[in-house]
C-alpha cells in the first residue's frame, strides 16, 4: 500500500493509451468494469491498470446500460452479437466494428472505434492464439480473462447480461520469478472462518493487480460471496455485505507491533484515500516476516502492541475502512513492518489443497 498512491473509485470513464514494449496498452475503465477496490501503491493508477469499483457502483452501471443495449440490438438487427464466446475470434479477424457496436454508450464517449482498432492491431502482433483463464460472475457482471500464446500479453473483458462490454483492458504481462519462488518461511493459516472468495491473488496481474508494486506482489483480497452476489439488499449498508463483521483471526504465531483502530466504516463507493490501510494489525512472526491485516471494522481491533498471538486468536472484525470500496480483507505478508514500504514476500500457506489465486472459492478455519 502507499499513502499517495491508493486506487481511488472513479465513476466516470477513462481512456488510458501508452506505447510500452512496442505496443499500445489499452484501458476503457468504466463504474461496471471491476467490483472491489482495495490497496494500490504510488504508481497502480497508470495506463494498463484499471481503476476500481464498489459492488454498488457496477451494480447500478450494469443496469443503466441494460436498456441502451437493447436498443442498439434493436437498430442493428441482423448483426453478429458479440459474446465471450466469440469474443477472441471476433478479436483475431480484425472486427473491431462488432466489438465497438456493443461498448457501453460510456465507453464509446472515452475511445474512438480507430483508437480501438490501432490499439488491438498492435497487441495483436505476434499472437496466434489467445487463452481463457479467468472467468467469473459477480454483481450482476462477468468478467473474462486470457493469455496469448507466450503468456506475455492479456485481455479482459467484462460483459453484462445482455452482453454489453462494459470494461476491456489488454496488458503486457510480466513475472518476477525470483520472488515467485521465495515463501514464507512461516506456515500461514487463512485468517477467516468459512467459505470465501478470491477476488485479486496469483502471481501475474491478471489475476492480482497488487502483482506488478513490489510492496504489494503477493496481497490478496478477499470478499464473501453468496449466489453471485458480495452483498444483499441496499448496496449503500455495509451491514448488508456478506464480509462486513466477520471475525478474524491471527494466521501463525506472533507480536503484534502495530495497530490501528479509530478510522471509521465508508459508506460503500466512497473510499478514504488519507488512511489507506484503514484500521490494520501488523504482527512479527519472526524471521523478518510480517503479516498485515487491514480494512478492519472501526473500533474492532482486539489486540494491542506487545501483545503475543497464538494462530487463531482473535484480533477483530473485518470491515470496510480506509481506501476500501466495500467489505472486504487485504492480507500480506511483507519483510518489514511499515505497510508502504517493506516489500511483500509469497505466502507459504499451511493448507497446501487450496489455490489462493483469483476467482477460486476457498474453505476457511473450521466454523
Amino acid at each position: 500500500m502507499n499513502r499517495e498512491g491508493h486506487l481511488k473509485s472513479k465513476q466516470n470513464t477513462q481512456l488510458k493509451l501508452q506505447n510500452k514494449r512496442g505496443w499500445k496498452v489499452l484501458a476503457i475503465t468504466l463504474g461496471a468494469c471491476v467490483i472491489l477496490s482495495a490497496c494500490g501503491n504510488s504508481n497502480s493508477i497508470t495506463s494498463d491498470q484499471p481503476e476500481q469499483q464498489s459492488a454498488e457502483q457496477a451494480s447500478n452501471t450494469n443496469k443503466e446500460g441494460e436498456n441502451t443495449h437493447q436498443e442498439q440490438d434493436s437498430a442493428s438487427a441482423g448483426t453478429a452479437m458479440v459474446t465471450p464466446d466469440n469474443f477472441v475470434d471476433t478479436l483475431m479477424k480484425g472486427s473491431g466494428e462488432d466489438i465497438y457496436r456493443q461498448l457501453s454508450p460510456q465507453m464509446k464517449e472515452a475511445i474512438t472505434l480507430e483508437n480501438l482498432k490501432t490499439s488491438a492491431d498492435e497487441f495483436l502482433e505476434g499472437v496466434t492464439s489467445l487463452d481463457q483463464v479467468f472467468a467469473a460472475e459477480m454483481n450482476n457482471l462477468t468478467e473474462f480473462a486470457w493469455k496469448d500464446q507466450t503468456g506475455t500479453k492479456g485481455i479482459r473483458a467484462y460483459f453484462t447480461e445482455a452482453n454489453q462490454i462494459d470494461g476491456l483492458l489488454i496488458q503486457p504481462l510480466e513475472t518476477h520469478k525470483n520472488t515467485d519462488q521465495k515463501f514464507t518461511k512461516t506456515e500461514f493459516h487463512f485468517p477467516l472462518k468459512g467459505e470465501w472468495y478470491v477476488f485479486w491473488g496469483g502471481n501475474d496481474v491478471m489475476s492480482n493487480y497488487h502483482y506488478e508494486h513490489e510492496t504489494q506482489r503477493y496481497a490478496l483480497d478477499i470478499i464473501r460471496s453468496k449466489e453471485g452476489f458480495s452483498y444483499n439488499g441496499d448496496a449503500k449498508v455495509n451491514a448488508n455485505y456478506h464480509a462486513f463483521g466477520q471475525p478474524l483471526y491471527a494466521a501463525a504465531d506472533g507480536t503484534v507491533v502495530d495497530i490501528k483502530n479509530d478510522i471509521p466504516d465508508n459508506i460503500p463507493g466512497v473510499m478514504n484515500p488519507e488512511e489507506p490501510a484503514g484500521n490494520y494489525v501488523v504482527i512479527d512472526h519472526g524471521n523478518s516476516e510480517y503479516s498485515i491485516t487491514a480494512h478492519i471494522k472501526e473500533g474492532t481491533v482486539s489486540v494491542k502492541k506487545g501483545d503475543k498471538l497464538k494462530q487463531g486468536d482473535p484480533i477483530g472484525e473485518l470491515g470496510n475502512s480506509g481506501n476500501s470500496s466495500e467489505a472486504h480483507l487485504h492480507f500480506q505478508v511483507s519483510d518489514g513492518p511499515d505497510l508502504f514500504t517493506s516489500r511483500s514476500i509469497n505466502i507459504r500457506w499451511a493448507d497446501q489443497t487450496q489455490q489462493l489465486t483469483r476467482g477460486n472459492t476457498i474453505q476457511g478455519l473450521t466454523e
